[in-house]
């Protein structure tokens, strides 16, 4: 047994920050590291990897940013994952904020004492993350099984499938700290662009315009603006050619209009900021190979997941910010800082 283990090997269980930030705020490469320890522990002792249990603790955090009312977050805490008192203490439990292991085993609840404390505590990391890899664990070690269990707990093949697609990225690059962006394109390059996220569109009906269009000339690259994972790759009527990636904070991110695709590129590849995935151009609002309804631009949209939708966001402030910043990088760099 999970547990049984984990009791035995508790002594080597790192504090949460929850226990002990006492109020401060830690830096985020303290907090990355931190928590990535605290996967490759729990990882060792259960058998699981530690980039599957990062995947389901990322996919629960995006889950918070997109319901925060439903989700209420532990302050500093290392781990995301969420159990509410119902699920953690048993369905019928007098006791919503009952500890006890064994009380909570009598009503079925999913918590259990990790750290050897002799307390299941949701709002401790190590009880969290370890009752997360005791539910994995069964199911079986084996990807199926790892699927089933995710199905088990979501209800939503989408879920599974962001969860399969974070796992990949952290494996790919194995570490946490993949929250860096890029500018979509050069900043070398001549381009302008306006916040005109809401605007009407009437080609294809009346909508909204979801994205920030980037004037630029054809066959501008078009970059990566995150860590993430191919998505989507082909034609599309509106879009005409396009991409769509998604990264760790279940955001995807949505090209249009480009003139062509780094023929090398697959749906399911990894990719990282700066990675030039196309061109600009002017192609869409057709049947395939239409081109040339509009000057050149690139269309760049963003859109939120909440596990069970998903909508668009405004993507202008963060392309200003993601601008500036590659800005200050290549002031640096031509600085030598």
């Amino acid at each position: 047994m999970l547990c049984a283990v984990l009791l035995a090997l508790a002594w080597t269980a790192p504090v949460s920050a929850a226990q002990t930030a006492q109020g401060e705020t830690k830096d985020m490469n303290t907090v990355f590291a931190e928590r990535k320890r605290l996967f490759d522990e729990i990882g060792q002792i259960s058998g699981i990897p530690w980039y599957n249990l990062a995947a389901i603790d990322q996919f629960e955090r995006s889950l918070t940013i997109a319901n925060p009312k439903k989700r209420p977050t532990r302050k500093n805490a290392l781990i995301g994952i969420y159990y509410s008192e119902v699920e953690w203490t048993g369905f019928g439990n007098p006791n919503e904020a009952d500890t006890d292991p064994a009380t909570i085993a009598l009503f079925a609840g999913r918590g259990t004492d990790g750290d050897g404390d002799g307390r299941a505590d949701r709002t401790n990391d190590f009880d969290v993350l370890s009752t997360m890899a005791t539910f994995l664990l069964g199911y079986g070690t084996t990807e199926n099984d790892l699927k089933l269990a995710l199905w088990e707990r979501y209800r939503n093949v989408r879920n599974v499938d962001r969860i399969l697609q974070f796992a990949r990225i952290y494996a790919a690059f194995g570490r946490l700290d993949l929250h860096d962006h890029a500018f979509p394109l050069p900043i070398k390059s001549t381009y302008s662009y306006r916040g005109t996220w809401g605007a009407s569109r009437g080609w294809g009906g009346h909508r909204i315009h979801e994205g920030t269009d980037l004037f630029a000339n054809y066959g501008v690259p078009v970059r990566s603006t995150c860590y993430g994972v191919v998505e989507v790759k082909g034609w599309n009527p509106y879009g005409g050619w396009r991409i769509g990636l998604r990264d760790l904070n279940n955001v995807y991110h949505y090209y249009a209009h480009l003139s062509g695709f780094d023929k090398s590129l697959k749906v399911g590849d990894i990719v990282k900021p700066g990675r030039v995935i196309g061109w600009v151009g002017s192609s869409g609002y057709g049947k395939p190979g239409t081109s040339g309804k509009f000057p050149p631009h690139l269309h760049f949209g963003l859109y939120r997941d909440n596990g069970m939708r998903e909508w668009s966001f405004d993507p202008y402030p963060y392309l200003k910010k993601w601008e500036r910043e590659d800005r200050l990088r290549a002031m640096k760099n031509k600085s030598g800082a």
